[in-house]
């Protein structure tokens, strides 16, 4: 295990390995639930409750173990939110029409999104933007994540509401009268158990880390479940009745299920666009920023490689996890909490990916964590994502603009792929001014082909597909 994970060669060890991956799957563990509740839209739409369980499930335990096992990395896979939203989201607006966009359908364009992403790395032009990206953006997506992360959290724990103060009956869509109406960020009630529960998580993990305990997030979490059950905010009803599957039933899995006829009668270019466009900015983030936490960027020849091989990884799980029957498989951005517990190889996703596998059988436990028990976690991870912002130049302002609306954007619109586009565009338009009166700056800017590229397509999509996704 020693020489096929490099361990001392990275800094680690077995222990710390394992208690990374068990925190990254405990601060990912809210998915098996989530998703199947946002791919069936709470029952709306038909592809079975646990059927999407089993493929989440199965999806993020594969292809995790997979990232582990070939590429050494410490990052984990599994549908990813925001484009699970988007999946429901198409499928329901499109009901009534007289070409309904099916959930079969869906899962066809994911597939197909899958097979883009694979020509796209076997090519090298996704690893192309770890050279096209300047440094000061890469740290801007760093802590743009973290930021992410952090909203994830507060608002998975009730801590951040958001909600509207009407001095009118002007219904918040159509807002007219800015004086008399306004949409607003609330802290949520402190009556509330799951924020007390969060506050209590969030102090745990905060103490532990001060104390500099090995595994803080991961026992902060567990000692808030552990609150948890004494104030009576655990369901235990999960481990019996119909709905307690501990042994899996792959006869419900909605495996290939693909509907290759009727994607010619719907608009599948755009739902194949935006899974594409969003997917290829929020794997890159991810990615990008994780390894960079986890120090496998400090060699950037060797850390472009294994973050290279790590995307064709990520592109076999979009298309595996189709076939599987969920939406978009990919990088996940709370990785970056088993990377903060010390995780800095494969054996950390490798544990992670056993977990999940793991949570096929012993589901009824698994869905005993409260979710304000990870959420605690995450806003930590934030803390500690947040610290790249020292390396970036705010002193530049040809860096300083693209990097603040890159990490800005990301949470504010909750979607890492709205930042990083708002980044490239505005540094592409900067560099190019600066350049232009590079005789008064005396600084000329590197503007990589790769970068242009993009930030066409970025116009491009946002201007014809729209903001969605």
């Amino acid at each position: 295990m020693e020489r096929f994970f490099k361990l001392k060669a990275n800094g680690t060890t077995v222990r710390t390995e394992i208690m990374a991956g068990l925190t990254t799957f405990m601060a990912m563990a809210y998915i098996l639930s989530v998703n199947p509740n946002t791919l069936t839209a709470f029952g709306q739409i038909e592809m079975g409750w646990y059927s999407v369980f089993l493929a989440t499930a199965l999806a993020a335990g594969i292809f995790t173990i997979a990232m582990g096992l070939f590429i050494n990395f410490p990052v984990a896979l599994a549908p990813g939110m925001g484009l699970n939203a988007y999946f429901a989201s198409v499928i329901l607006a499109s009901a009534t029409s007289d070409h309904p966009f099916t959930w079969q359908m869906g899962l066809t364009a994911v597939f197909i999104s899958g097979l883009i992403f694979i020509l796209l790395t076997v090519t090298k032009v996704r690893q192309i933007l770890l050279v096209a990206v300047p440094d000061g953006l890469k740290h801007a997506i760093t802590v743009g994540i973290g930021l992410f992360i952090t909203i994830i959290g507060l608002k998975n724990s009730g801590l951040m509401t958001i909600g509207v103060e009407a001095g009118s009956d002007i219904p918040a869509h159509k807002l007219t009268d800015v004086l008399s109406f306004e949409t607003v960020i609330h802290l949520g009630s402190l009556e509330n158990t799951n924020v007390q529960l969060a506050l209590i998580g969030l102090i745990l993990i905060a103490i532990l880390m001060v104390l500099r305990v090995k595994g803080a997030i991961l026992f902060g979490i567990l000692g808030t479940t552990v609150v948890a059950m004494l104030m009576g905010a655990v369901d235990f009803s999960t481990l019996s009745g119909k709905d307690a599957h501990w042994t899996p039933d792959f006869s419900q899995l909605n495996f290939m299920s693909f509907d290759w006829e009727g994607i010619l009668h719907t608009g599948i270019i755009s739902a194949i666009a935006t899974f594409t466009f969003v997917e290829l900015f929020d794997t890159f983030g991810t990615l990008v920023g994780t390894a960079q936490r986890a120090g496998i960027m400090d060699n950037e020849e060797e850390g472009r490689k294994r973050v290279g091989k790590a995307m064709f990884v990520d592109a076999v799980a979009v298309a595996g996890g189709a076939m599987m029957g969920t939406s978009t498989t990919t990088a996940y951005v709370e990785s970056a909490a088993g990377v903060a517990e010390g995780g800095r190889t494969g054996l950390t996703a490798v544990t992670t990916g056993v977990c999940f596998l793991l949570a096929l059988f012993l589901a009824p436990i698994a869905a005993l964590i409260p979710g304000s028990a990870t959420a605690a976690a995450l806003i930590i991870v934030g803390v500690l994502m947040a610290q790249s912002i020292r390396n970036i130049d705010f002193q530049d302002m040809v860096i300083a603009i693209p990097a603040f609306l890159t990490f800005v954007i990301m949470p504010f619109t909750y979607n890492i792929a709205n930042g990083i586009s708002f980044g490239i565009v505005t540094y592409v338009i900067l560099a190019v001014v600066a350049n232009l009166a590079a005789n008064k700056t005396g600084k000329k800017y590197h503007i990589h082909w790769m970068m242009w590229v993009l930030a066409v397509l970025v116009i491009l999509r946002y201007v014809l597909v729209g903001s969605q996704g």
